[in-house]
Formats: C-alpha cells, sequence, structure tokens
C-alpha cells in the first residue's frame, strides 16, 4: 500500500454515491488503472462495485478497499459476455437504488503487423474495448435519466490520439472512437443531467504493459521502461495513481461542467512529436 498512501483523497466528493468500476482488477502485482480508481472512489465516499473478469482480481481490489477503511463489494463479470454484464449492472442497480458513476476501464489488443490482425481478432477487441462500452452505458443511462444524475467515464489512450512507436492497429483506433462515443453521448444526454468524458493516459507504468507490450521493445524489461520515460517530456511514466486522481475529479461535482470531452494524462506526450522507436 505504499504507493496508495501517497494519492490521498481529503475530500469524500462522492459520499453516499454507488460507483461501479469495469475492469476493476489488476492482471498482475501492482498497480492497475482500474484498482487505484476504485480506492480513491471508496476514500471519497463511494460505495464502490469492483467488477472484473477474474474473480481474484475483482477480490483483491474489494479487500484493499475494504482494508483500507472503505465500502466495497466485488463481481466477476467479462464485459464481453453481453447478458451477463447487463444483470450485473442491473443487479446492482435494483440493490442500490441506482448507479451513480460508471467507469469503463476495460482495453485489450493485439501488438504487431496489422497484417496479422484477423477478422476474429478485431472482433474480439472491438466488442471489449466499444461494445461493451455502449451496451453498459445504455444500461444504466435509463436510471440516470429517471434520476436527473450521473456520470459516465472510461480510459481512451495516448494510442487512440497517436502513433505510440509500434503497431497497435486494433487497440488505438478502438481507443479512438471510444473518444467519439462519449462526445455524442454527453451531448444526447445532458439535457438529463448525466456527464460523459474520456481520461487519456499516455506511458503508464502498471502490471498491463509487462504483459502486452514489452514483446514490442528490444532488451530487458528495465530497458522498455527507461524508453518509454524517455519519449514523455516529464521524463517518466505516469502511475496508475495519477490517472485515479483525473477519474476522481471528473466523477465529482467539481467537475460539474465539464461533460463531452477528453482529459489527457500524460506526461505531455501529446504535445511533442517525441517518440524514439522501441529498442
Amino acid at each position: 500500500m505504499t504507493t496508495a498512501a501517497k494519492a490521498t483523497s481529503p475530500d469524500r466528493d462522492l459520499e453516499g454515491r454507488v460507483a461501479v468500476v469495469l475492469g476493476a482488477g489488476s492482471i498482475g502485482a501492482g498497480w492497475g488503472i482500474g484498482k487505484a480508481i476504485s480506492l480513491l472512489y471508496a476514500r471519497a465516499g463511494a460505495h464502490v462495485v469492483a467488477v472484473d473478469r477474474e474473480p481474484s482480481a475483482a477480490q483483491e481490489t474489494r479487500e484493499l478497499i475494504r482494508q483500507d477503511g472503505g465500502s466495497a463489494e466485488a463481481v466477476a463479470v467479462d464485459v464481453s459476455d453481453d447478458d451477463g454484464l447487463v444483470a450485473c449492472l442491473a443487479a446492482v442497480g435494483a440493490a442500490h437504488g441506482g448507479i451513480d458513476v460508471l467507469y469503463f476501464n476495460v482495453g485489450i489488443g493485439k501488438a504487431g503487423p496489422s497484417t496479422e490482425t484477423s477478422a476474429v481478432d478485431w472482433r474480439r477487441i472491438s466488442d471489449a474495448n466499444l461494445t461493451a462500452l455502449h451496451l453498459a452505458a445504455t444500461t444504466v443511462i435509463p436510471g440516470m435519466r429517471a434520476r436527473r444524475r450521473g456520470v459516465i467515464l472510461a480510459t481512451s489512450s495516448i494510442a487512440g490520439m497517436r502513433d505510440v512507436g509500434y503497431p497497435h492497429l486494433a487497440y488505438g483506433a478502438t481507443k479512438a472512437a471510444l473518444i467519439q462515443y462519449l462526445r455524442l453521448l454527453a451531448v444526447e444526454n445532458a439535457p438529463y443531467g448525466i456527464r460523459a468524458n474520456t481520461i487519456v493516459p499516455g506511458l503508464i507504468d502498471t502490471p498491463r504493459i509487462e504483459k502486452t507490450v514489452a514483446g514490442s521493445y528490444a532488451g530487458s524489461l528495465e530497458r522498455m521502461k527507461a524508453v518509454r520515460a524517455s519519449q514523455c517530456p516529464l521524463g517518466r511514466m505516469g502511475t496508475a495513481f495519477d490517472v485515479a486522481e483525473a477519474a476522481l475529479f471528473l466523477a465529482s461535482d467539481r467537475a460539474s461542467y465539464v461533460t463531452g470531452t477528453e482529459l489527457l494524462v500524460d506526461g505531455g506526450l501529446a504535445a511533442t512529436a517525441r517518440g524514439p522507436a522501441p529498442g
């Protein structure tokens, strides 16, 4: 909990609210973005429903929150299971009188030449990164409209805005589409008091990069991290808590006039042409 202790939420900005985080676990030891967001939401007073396709990952996030003094429950659902996802969100809404914050932290891809991304790969990636977001959003929106309030947020990626030095086409394309999806959703639902925004992380040091992109870099894991840090104007990769702090702000009433837009959390990467090829 050393890293978590450095990221504090002194205000109870989400007191009494119900926040569902899809992709709340971590695929390895350390802090993934969804896990960090879940913890900060709980510290801000929300009851967090930590949803992940891996039961142990969801349970780990729940226990970390409870040990930290927060309120949480864990649910195991694969977002690519349409019926399971809808049933999960419907059950949470029924049990808690509605969902106040929906955070979609899901992202799968296939690194490597685009010619090696098959139609099956493309549909699998698109269904997880986009179709599941649409299904989740349209499931919670009726309740949010009835209460005339609600927040829908999602994690995109700098890969959805620019090349990051290695081929990751399906991931980048679906993450770009996610940004536009939430822009349009925000406008459509603004009259009902619902806000929707996207967070665009840059190169973030999480357990995910060790498993999904390390193969695109030559040399050791330490070499990969050094190269990625050198791409960022601030000279370092971001942390999961850098993203989580932005997610807390956007979920809170402090962002009550922020909707239909993107918040970059990228250390300045999008503002520069700096981007050495991996190696």
